[in-house]
């Protein structure tokens, strides 16, 4: 059997890394921004289309609310 008698190194290299400049973190902040609103405007007129078919749905039904609510005219 033949031991070899010298270890054998490795040397990884790391790739080089991108920096991340201003720009950089100002371009993510304004684009998560720009979801945040838009998925919050999208469940607003969800939310309130929802509650105005439903006062809409009452009306053509002849469903009066109940005694202890105002009634508030949308349309």
């Amino acid at each position: 059997m033949i031991i070899q008698q010298n270890p054998i190194i490795v040397h990884v290299i790391q790739p080089p890394t991108e920096s991340t400049t201003v720009a950089d973190v100002l371009i993510g902040a304004f684009g998560l921004t720009g979801l945040l609103v838009l998925v919050a405007l999208l469940l607003g007129l969800t939310f309130g289309g929802i509650l105005i078919g439903i006062k809409v749905m009452r009306r053509k039904m002849n469903i009066e609310p109940s005694p202890d609510s105002d009634i508030i005219h949308i349309f």
